[in-house]
């Protein structure tokens, strides 16, 4: 991504400071720093304050980062770690119930499925880490704001305590349709294991 050195070259070129750039659109010093180094991108309504402050369209700003950003998140929608998660935690589900029904609720055999949900959870935790690196919220708010789509509904989703709520409530129904989904099987499977 060139928006750091963008942003380092016209602060150098505005002969700013990083200290100063920072307090001309309210973020901190360290913010800066982190976007010329390339360990964070600016969110858009920065990206809009630096392109004021420098006279400078947003194209010019953000110069080819905005195809780099449009495969990284067409990358997140065919990324395969988010596949094998699914996949996983399905076995997961269609192996609990029927390994419990069969072996008259021993529990040894709930290692085969636990194996399922470690592995699962493994990928999905490489899902949310592919997510928080490439800051991919940042990203679609940019690349919606270059094709004239609506940012102000990707920004709302920006609240970290809505975030975190859905994040909350996804884990509950996921887990609630899990378990549902679990003792369906392991009754269908006791019903087949009595008939035969």
């Amino acid at each position: 991504m060139n928006v750091g050195k963008q942003i380092r070259s016209y602060r150098q070129a505005y002969e700013f400071s990083q200290e100063e750039l920072a307090e001309k659109i309210f973020v901190s010093r360290q913010t800066i720093s982190n976007w010329e180094n390339a360990r964070s991108y600016p969110d858009i309504h920065s990206l809009l304050l630096l392109s004021v402050l420098f006279d400078i369209s947003l194209d010019e700003l953000v110069k080819g980062d905005v195809n780099e950003m449009k495969k990284t998140l067409k990358q997140m929608k065919s990324n395969k770690d988010t596949v094998w998660m699914v996949i996983f935690l399905l076995l997961m589900i269609l192996t609990t119930g029927p390994l419990l029904a069969i072996q008259d609720g021993g529990w040894i055999w709930l290692v085969v499925p636990f194996t399922f949900w470690m592995m699962g959870m493994y990928f999905a935790v490489k899902v949310e880490k592919f997510k928080k690196q490439e800051d991919l919220k940042t990203f679609a708010e940019i690349t919606a704001y270059m094709e004239n789509r609506d940012v102000e509904s990707l920004r709302k989703k920006r609240n970290k305590r809505k975030a975190l709520l859905e994040k909350i409530m996804i884990v509950l129904l996921f887990s609630v349709g899990s378990a549902l989904l679990t003792i369906l099987f392991g009754w269908l499977t006791s019903l087949i294991v009595s008939f035969t």
